[in-house]
């Protein structure tokens, strides 16, 4: 098994997943199955899924779990859109957060960019 701790974008996506539960805690009680649930599960997958595959035995097998996180990822974004639009958060928060994702994204698009040559 490879340490994926080493990988600068499983850093940030940790960074990330902490920034989204801090933002989720201000979300009102009854999003908490909703919401809260669906953006704190999707952003963990991210982190979740370059762990995993950075365990595989081939790049190949790595690739397949980074194109999954990159669709987390994806997810989050369309979930913040959404909270944005329904003012659960504001456009600072949003700004903010879709900054963070958007690091991770591009370090994510980098990495399955390196792995695929």
């Amino acid at each position: 098994m490879q340490d994926y701790h080493k990988l600068l974008v499983w850093e940030r996506s940790l960074e990330f997943v902490k920034l989204v539960y801090k933002l989720t805690k201000l979300f009102p009680k009854d999003e908490l199955c909703g919401l809260t649930s669906q953006l704190r599960r999707s952003s963990v997958s991210v982190m979740a899924n370059i762990v995993e595959g950075r365990g595989k035995p081939t790049d190949k097998d790595f690739l397949k779990f980074l194109y999954i996180s990159k669709g987390s990822l994806n997810e989050c974004q369309c979930y913040f859109e959404l909270t944005k639009e329904l003012e659960i958060i504001n456009r600072e928060q949003f700004d903010f957060i879709e900054n963070k994702r958007g690091e991770v994204g591009y370090l994510l698009y980098k990495l399955i960019k390196s792995l695929e040559r």
